[in-house]
């Protein structure tokens, strides 16, 4: 009882931290949030494919390989070829867009940053520059996304090399057993 207690008031507490921090940030760091989430679902669906999906296709691949009884001919070598340009297909898929979105992060944190500059600039053409307490909530709000689409990208970054390493070495691997013969 006391742990789902502990849980709960953790979640809301976690949830009040987060909407400050969204709120101190601006607008933009909701649509930041929103690339982040889409991105980091697209690596969830690489990483269970790689862990589940792919093994099964390969060893589906391996076994037609390895069931003909011409792995020589000219036919033969064609057919291998399609085979790993399917898994090269298959593995690939959503890399591209996880980078597009990787590489959208910086960039929505720096129009964060102009965002927020405009609102320090507004606020000093309106109350004048003798009041810093005005002008540190746009300052915020101009340096809280940029630091927040570095650590987005940084982490997509990382992330995806591993990905296209990962996918990379699996694909020689299926080459490697597919031009071994039986």
């Amino acid at each position: 009882m006391d742990l789902a207690l502990f849980s709960n008031d953790f979640a809301a507490t976690w949830w009040i931290s987060l909407q400050q921090f969204m709120q101190q940030g601006g607008q933009i760091l909701w649509w930041l949030a929103g690339v982040v989430l889409i991105s980091w679902l697209l690596v969830t669906e690489r990483l269970l494919y790689l862990a589940f999906t792919y093994p099964k296709q390969k060893q589906q691949w391996l076994a037609l390989w390895y069931a003909r009884d011409d792995q020589t001919s000219w036919y033969a070598h064609a057919i291998r070829a399609g085979w790993l340009s399917e898994a090269h297909l298959a593995l690939s898929q959503n890399l591209n867009v996880i980078k597009v979105l990787v590489a959208i992060c910086p960039m929505m944190g720096l129009l964060g940053t102009v965002t927020g500059m405009i609102s320090v600039f507004d606020v000093m053409a309106n109350q004048g520059s003798s009041q810093p307490k005005l002008m540190a909530s746009g300052i915020s709000l101009a340096t809280l996304p940029t630091m927040a689409g570095m650590v987005a990208a940084l982490a997509g970054m990382f992330i995806h090399a591993r990905l296209a390493k990962a996918c990379k070495m699996r694909e020689q691997k299926l080459e490697k057993l597919m031009r071994s013969q039986r």
